[in-house]
């Protein structure tokens, strides 16, 4: 399990991947972000308090789910349970050859390229995460978002190369050479991606009658 400070619990494997991927097992985990019993969830799940606690042990075995104190009910101690991580996210690693593979896409200016370069920046990361949670140093990331438009394909155009001399001539200032045997230093990889997206409905927009 690479388990990143708690915020995010990257599945690794697919015994995990097949114990979470069950739509009641996510909605437990949902209400689960604060302590709960199974006997509290089934009846905001208003289920059968056998049902419910079939599936948070499961979830407990699984490392979703972790025991967090107990409660005194009548007559009786139940035990109460957490979501282990804030949110979960699937491993690319997860479809092996047949994940994608920006190797094999020959279009680096389509869509399909950028979403396989993006599932291989989750992999390095997750992997990186995994590699150094046995006491090792933290390694630094670096994250920039902007958000923009183009008036026209002239200017997207325009963009598109300024931005590209502009990092390539910064990485030959302030980087090492890439060498295979690690004598250049520690090996880091830059995505650089830009896309059209759909904004978001704002929730503070006024509602049509």
């Amino acid at each position: 399990m690479a388990l990143l400070s708690r915020e995010i619990d990257c599945v690794r494997d697919t015994e995990r991947a097949v114990e979470l991927l069950v739509p009641l097992r996510l909605t437990i985990l949902r209400l689960a972000r604060e302590p709960s019993s199974a006997s509290q969830l089934a009846g905001r799940l208003n289920l059968p308090r056998q049902r419910v606690n079939y599936h948070v042990r499961r979830l407990a075995v699984a490392g979703f789910l972790r025991r967090a104190g107990r409660r005194r009910r009548r007559n009786m101690i139940e035990q109460l349970y957490t979501a282990s991580a804030r949110s979960l996210l699937l491993s690319p690693e997860l479809l092996g050859a047949v994940g994608p593979d920006w190797r094999r896409i020959g279009d680096a200016g389509s869509g399909a390229y950028l979403v396989a370069l993006a599932a291989q920046m989750e992999t390095d990361v997750i992997r990186a995460a995994a590699a150094g949670s046995g006491g090792q140093e933290k390694d630094t990331t670096l994250t920039f978002k902007s958000q923009f438009r183009f008036a026209s394909p002239a200017q997207r155009e325009e963009f598109t190369r300024a931005l590209r001399e502009a990092m390539v001539d910064v990485i030959a200032r302030h980087t090492s050479p890439d060498t295979r045997d690690g004598s250049g230093g520690k090996a880091y990889r830059l995505v650089l991606g830009c896309y059209a997206y759909v904004p978001e409905p704002s929730a503070a927009a006024p509602r049509r009658t």
